[in-house]
């Protein structure tokens, strides 16, 4: 993604007008519009403050993929799988829903080491998949090998990356919860905008509860990272049909240490 959509993407994120970011960093607001229809860039001197008031860091101002996530690369780096070969339950309900009688286009966000994305490739859908850890795509990318199906696997952060291209079913585990506030309306409505008319959307966002200990392998990048509340991303998919929309509390063993989690799962129809 160039600067000047990231700059675009980012100020209406925050509310702003071009006046009123320009105000902000003390020029004028004919400099925010050139930044932004592409015909010129930011001084670099101005970086640092024009991150500060976007609430991005530079790397991601750039378009580079932030490192936050890449403790996800130590998880990766071992033997074996972390999350093992097993599809999540998610995947089945799709096929449910949409049964591959023809191959539809599948968007994974945050594929991790592959298995849903090379499950869904298997059982004939055409699948792209995403992750901002390179660690996972390496085995992703082997794991698609060793099972005889094509996948596109790019490397990309949710938080940053916005669709171009339409799907069919966009679907997501365990990621969500890295979105921040002021970001999520947006990385959803581009979802939304870049779904097939009935197509679906398959997600599942984390949500902290006061009488659920913390995980073991909890990470400082997603102790940073706010709540969702219970809910809520049902309210964002409030004029699509819900094919499925629960919470539930399930037993994990993800760490070698059994412990707990609340999550919200919402299967939605663009109709």
């Amino acid at each position: 993604m160039n600067i000047s959509k990231i700059i675009a993407d980012k100020r209406k994120e925050l509310g702003l007008t071009q006046q009123a970011l320009a105000e902000k960093l003390n020029i004028s607001f004919q400099a925010i519009s050139k930044w932004e229809n592409g015909t010129s860039c930011p001084d670099i001197t101005l970086l640092p403050v024009l991150a500060a008031v976007l609430n991005v860091s530079i790397d991601s101002l750039l378009g580079y993929t932030s490192q936050s996530l890449t403790d996800y690369d130590k998880r990766y780096n071992r033997e074996g799988y972390y999350w093992g070969l097993i599809p999540n339950n998610l995947c089945y309900e799709i096929m449910k829903l949409k049964p591959p009688t023809k191959p539809y286009k599948v968007l994974d966000i945050g594929c991790g080491e592959g298995k849903d994305a090379v499950f869904l490739a298997r059982n004939g859908y055409d699948v792209t998949a995403f992750d901002i850890s390179e660690q996972g795509l390496s085995k992703a990318r082997e794991l698609a090998n060793c099972c005889g199906v094509k996948i596109d696997f790019f490397k990309a952060d949710v938080r940053n990356f916005r669709l171009e291209t339409n799907y069919d079913i966009i679907f997501s585990s365990g990621v969500f919860h890295y979105i921040s506030k002021e970001q999520r309306e947006s990385v959803i409505d581009n979802l939304k905008a870049h779904t097939f008319s009935n197509g679906i959307n398959a997600i599942n966002v984390f949500v902290r509860k006061p009488f659920i200990p913390l995980p073991p392998d909890v990470e400082e990048s997603e102790l940073a990272a706010d709540n969702w509340k219970s809910g809520e991303i049902f309210m964002y998919y409030h004029d699509w049909l819900f094919r499925k929309n629960e919470e539930k509390i399930f037993d994990c063993n993800s760490s070698g240490i059994p412990h707990k989690h609340c999550m919200d799962v919402i299967i939605a129809e663009k109709i």
